[in-house]
């Protein structure tokens, strides 16, 4: 294939008006990714060279910015009115005009499409194919339009309701998706009428108009799920499960161990090397890696955090964004990291928050300790060394710096800094003073605004 030049048309700009959102279709995510930036994964992965065009309408801005966190080489063009499916790949004419051996016409709202299966079409452009329909083979065909070959050629895409009794027969649909020789493209799609009771320009037109000009148009036959389109928020729902149960399986197969996959779920990007067992009930946001023989206890919920060799998760622990474990460290059951660095070795056992922190290896947290590192405006540092012991029910009152081998009892409130191997204590009798907690917000909201200055 690396010898052949190859457009991808995405179309993206479908109303979506089943799925009842404020937002654009192909921005439904599946997996935390949008619908289509599925899509252009899909199509980078087939062929990272090949040209993208992507067609947008509702929401166009938003959907230019979903596709360019993906892909900085898209380009997008509008589709003003919605005239149908050839209509929609014109509004890429510009495109279209220039020379590509192959032009790959898939849909934003298509999220489970394989690169196998555009490799597939593409291959048998290469083999000597015009036209190329990937189809599928549902359980019951009823609805979908019938791929009518004859001779191993298709011959024909007939829609249901005009169908003979014959046709209806097949099981053999059409899936929507096709694979063009370039040299015919643009001939062939600017060729489609809108004589028909919508008034619209099929795409699938195409197939008769090059069937009468001779030229060698086929199907290939691919995954169902490969070709699902989403609809509403129903199918939104079954596509993620499919997605899921794929990835579940991708990940066991690299040597991970599920004990109850049917409950662990992946973001789209979600790295797990092997010898990593997951418990049951575990949710995995976006932007997660979790290196070897690392164990993620039941109820976890992990989102942008690096996880590192033989750490222990869990059960019921959170990391958010920015958390990172070292080897062997340990945040146990009802704990909460984020943006924070636990070190190697270093345990967070019960019942605490770290956040903005810095953990030093070997360092024990005891249960309930929490760092204070927002004053309801701003967020300060917390510097934990090694081999430190905090004690339980400690509250580290940020910015904070803690040397190695110190010892904080328990209860304590620290708010100044700790030297190495120091015992620190920080028990005090309740003092009230009225009218301060004023004086403190208008402190704070004078330091926010000087710092945004």
């Amino acid at each position: 294939m690396a010898s052949r030049s190859c457009l991808t048309i995405i179309l993206a700009a479908g109303e979506g008006t089943r799925m009842k959102s404020s937002m654009s279709k192909v921005l439904h995510e599946i997996a935390g990714l949008p619908l289509v930036g599925h899509v252009v994964k899909a199509v980078q992965g087939a062929d990272d060279q090949a040209d993208l065009a992507v067609v947008v309408g509702r929401g166009a801005a938003d959907v230019q910015k979903a596709v360019g966190k993906i892909s900085d080489k898209a380009r997008f063009y509008e589709q003003t009115e919605r005239l149908g499916t050839a209509h929609a790949v014109l509004a890429a004419r510009e495109a279209l005009a220039e020379s590509h051996d192959d032009v790959l016409v898939v849909f934003g709202d298509t999220p489970l499409i394989e690169e196998t299966s555009l490799r597939a079409a593409r291959n048998k452009l290469a083999e000597g194919a015009d036209i190329v329909v990937m189809g599928f083979r549902p359980e019951n065909p009823t609805g979908y339009g019938r791929l009518v070959e004859e001779n191993g050629k298709l011959i024909a895409i007939v829609e249901e309701k005009d169908a003979t009794d014959e046709q209806r027969k097949i099981t053999f649909c059409n899936g929507g998706l096709m694979a063009l020789n370039g040299k015919h493209a643009l001939q062939l799609i600017s060729a489609v009428k809108n004589d028909n009771s919508k008034g619209e320009y099929y795409l699938t037109d195409v197939v008769k108009l090059a069937h009468a000009q001779g030229l060698n148009v086929i199907a290939i036959d691919v995954p169902v799920e490969n070709v699902i389109g989403i609809n509403n928020r129903a199918e939104l729902a079954e596509a993620e499960a499919l997605w899921q149960a794929r990835k579940r399986r991708d990940v066991m197969l690299s040597g991970v161990t599920l004990i109850a996959p049917e409950t662990v779920f992946f973001a789209h990007d979600t790295l797990i090397e092997a010898d990593v067992l997951i418990e049951p009930n575990v949710f995995f946001g976006p932007k997660v890696t979790v290196e070897c023989g690392a164990v993620i206890h039941a109820f976890s919920h992990v989102e942008g955090a690096h996880i590192g060799a033989n750490t222990s998760v869990g059960p019921f622990a959170r990391l958010r964004p920015g958390a990172k474990l070292a080897e062997k460290a340990k945040v146990g059951n009802f704990c909460e990291v984020k943006n924070a660095d636990i070190g190697a070795g270093a345990k967070v056992n019960h019942l605490s928050y770290i956040g903005d922190a810095t953990v030093g290896a070997e360092t024990n947290i005891g249960a309930g300790v929490i760092t204070c590192n927002y004053d309801g405006y701003n967020k300060f540092k917390t510097i934990i060394g090694s081999n430190a012991f905090v004690g339980s029910n400690s509250a580290l009152v940020a910015p904070l710096t803690i040397g190695n081998g110190v010892y904080v009892a328990s209860g304590s409130v620290i708010t100044d800094e700790v030297p190495e191997n120091a015992l620190a204590l920080g028990r005090a009798r309740q003092v009230n003073k009225e009218g301060r907690a004023e004086i403190l917000r208008e402190k704070y909201k004078a330091i926010k605004a000087n710092k945004n200055k």
